[in-house]
């Protein structure tokens, strides 16, 4: 996680100040670096999960077949996984704003060759500290494929509440439980317990948090570009 934290914010960095802005923009991306922290921080209670479980068998074999058993989910790769489809939802909106600025910029010059030296360029965007500014105002397929890359996020959004509710903290709730391993052979019946599970569980209410936060944004964002752009249109 390290890695993608440290080769992301270049990347981030180079999206950022190539391509055209547009309503909202720094905020995305303000939520997208609150939630790489976050499942960055979030992961460290994580790391040592195969020897926080612990079973009253001296047996490893049957040991690690519980383990098995009670975490059946990739938990840590699901957030990984979850994280990168965010970032695709957040580029998304870039790649269109960068085909858009290099669309125009030649339709710019397309125009400026052909029309008289008397005549003006018509200009549907908006230039603000040097920059350009897709103005939804103007351009309807700007406004859907941004609804699009806010749906989008939401989707993302709520399946990744849905592994923290139902893949995850079912297996945090209890303090212990019964490991049933028969059918590994030799194993019986076994109490198993996960040590650090208030960490555990504190790390994905802090997940959790930054999940409602984006849907709530992204929501209300979607309204008011519906709204704002489309209905007022």
């Amino acid at each position: 996680m390290a890695a993608i934290v440290t080769g992301l914010i270049p990347i981030l960095r180079t999206a950022v100040d190539s391509t055209a802005t547009y309503k909202g923009r720094t905020m995305w991306f303000g939520l997208l670096c609150i939630r790489l922290v976050t499942v960055f921080l979030a992961q460290f209670p994580w790391k040592s999960l195969n020897e926080d479980f612990q079973c009253n068998s001296t047996d490893s074999f049957c040991n690690k077949a519980c383990f098995n058993t009670h975490f059946d989910n990739a938990v840590v790769m699901a957030w990984h996984f979850l994280f990168i489809l965010l970032v695709l939802s957040v580029l998304l909106m870039e790649l269109f704003s960068s085909h858009f600025q290099s669309s125009f910029q030649k339709k710019k010059e397309r125009e400026m060759a052909s029309q008289s030296e008397q005549g003006a360029v018509t200009d549907p965007t908006m230039t603000i500290g040097g920059r350009m500014m897709i103005d939804l105002h103007k351009s309807k397929s700007s406004v859907v494929v941004y609804l699009f890359s806010v749906m989008l996020r939401i989707a993302v959004e709520v399946l990744f509440v849905y592994v923290l509710l139902c893949w995850v903290l079912p297996k945090l709730n209890e303090e212990s439980y019964l490991c049933y391993a028969q059918k590994f052979g030799t194993c019986s019946v076994q109490q198993c317990v996960v040590r650090g599970a208030a960490e555990k569980r504190m790390s994905v209410y802090a997940l959790l948090f930054i999940s409602a936060l984006v849907i709530i944004t992204s929501g209300l964002f979607c309204l008011y570009s519906i709204g704002h752009y489309l209905c007022d249109g």
